[in-house]
């Protein structure tokens, strides 16, 4: 089921950002944030449905990506930032709280809000992203995720990754999803989708920019006291096991910086879990958004 989809463009925290909205507007709010390479319609299989389950879906496309602002400094891409974003954006929701999913980098995003602002938040559901203290730990004492983790170095170089992402129609991110999921998740529809946003001008620079700032100031993304960094707004996990680029040993420990978490293990699925079992994600996020606890 395809629902009407909203497109606008909403100032926040020095940036415009471009928002994909469906679903009732009177509905409960759910923000949805992608990661890296995608943008808002990494979301569109979320979108429809919990539009058509009565949510107020916000999918916004995070700064640097697609036909969002993409500013030239590094700095400008740190955590801080980029949670200052969507906070700017759920202030214009009219709520108080909303419910947020976030994917690979937006859930970075997602869980660095929650613990910053939980006040924000009515519940947090994470797809195949690590806690950041649980990643920090596991990437200076697990050799599996440090192996899985080599391109972020590659991603430091200057002008090089743009030039290795970019060639041709955007052939090197295209080979980075069709790589790293199953066979048939991502239809060539889906690819052109992408390619339009990546080739759009300063969009690979802005993406990377999320890394580089990473690279500069570490600590800015991956705390490393626990005490401090719980979670205390009930979480939902959903990971898939394959996943090429983050270690399932990420799962259980992050779910454990959660007072109220719930972990969903899927071994026939990879990194890419909303694509490759979207029926399956989908009828989670819509049973724990809509669940009321006593």
């Amino acid at each position: 089921m395809t629902v009407e989809r909203e497109f606008t463009y909403l100032q926040t925290n020095g940036v415009t950002l471009h928002v994909v909205q469906a679903g009732p507007k009177d509905g409960e709010p759910v923000f949805l944030l992608h990661g890296f390479p995608e943008f808002w319609y990494g979301w569109h299989r979320q979108i429809d449905a919990l539009a058509a389950a009565g949510f107020r879906v916000w999918a916004p496309d995070q700064r640097g990506y697609n036909l969002s602002s993409k500013p030239h400094a590094v700095e400008a891409y740190r955590v801080g930032e980029l949670v200052r974003d969507i906070l700017g954006l759920i202030d214009q929701s009219g709520h108080e709280k909303v419910n947020l999913v976030g994917h690979d980098w937006g859930g970075v995003v997602a869980w660095t809000l929650a613990m910053r602002a939980p006040e924000r938040l009515k519940k947090l559901a994470i797809l195949n992203i690590p806690h950041p203290s649980v990643f920090a730990r596991n990437l200076r004492q697990n050799r599996q995720q440090q192996l899985k983790s080599w391109y972020v170095g590659l991603f430091q170089i200057p002008m090089l990754p743009e030039l290795l992402l970019g060639a041709g129609d955007a052939n090197g991110l295209a080979m980075t999803l069709f790589t790293s999921s199953n066979p048939g998740t991502f239809r060539d529809a889906d690819i052109a989708q992408y390619t339009k946003a990546w080739k759009r001008p300063g969009a690979i620079t802005g993406m990377l920019g999320w890394y580089r700032a990473l690279g500069r100031s570490p600590s800015s993304v991956m705390p490393s006291g626990e005490q401090d960094n719980r979670v205390h707004v009930p979480t939902l996990m959903l990971w898939g096991t394959k996943d090429i680029a983050l270690d399932v040993s990420n799962a259980q420990p992050s779910i454990d910086m959660c007072d109220d978490g719930e972990l969903h293990l899927f071994e026939d699925a990879g990194h890419w879990i909303a694509h490759e079992k979207p029926e399956v994600v989908n009828a989670h996020l819509i049973e724990f958004f809509k669940e009321t606890k006593e």
